[in-house]
């Protein structure tokens, strides 16, 4: 049951960050959700940097990684958005747009969860 609290918590917190950066961010440009593509990549390096720390030497405990991890990342992440607004540019017949931002989204995500997984190796 402890972990589950912490999943909740996490997520929660993660849920309202989300929120707060990502709504302002949206309204920016036009036809590309930056908001939901900065958080979502946030979101990656936050994820390489805490699992990168998590697996060495066991720096952070289980919970913690399960709170930071699976619980604000899940939280602060916004996948379901993500595919959402790609219906929404398909729909809209915006394939030009639908096929940058889902690209971009992947390949910079990929390469943030490195860069996390790099930076969470510094000092060692």
């Amino acid at each position: 049951m402890k972990q589950v609290l912490l999943v909740f918590l996490g997520g929660g917190l993660g849920s309202v960050l989300r929120f707060i950066v990502s709504k302002p961010l949206n309204l920016v440009l036009q036809n590309f959700f930056l908001g939901t593509f900065l958080v979502n990549i946030v979101g990656c390096l936050l994820i390489g940097v805490i699992l990168g720390i998590s697996s060495r030497n066991n720096l952070l405990s289980a919970n913690t990684t399960l709170f930071l991890a699976t619980g604000f990342c899940g939280g602060f992440t916004t996948f379901s958005a993500f595919a959402f607004e790609k219906h929404s540019l398909l729909k809209n017949s915006e394939l030009l747009h639908f096929s940058l931002y889902t690209i971009a989204s992947i390949v910079v995500g990929i390469i943030a969860v490195a860069i996390g997984l790099w930076l969470s190796k510094l000092g060692e």
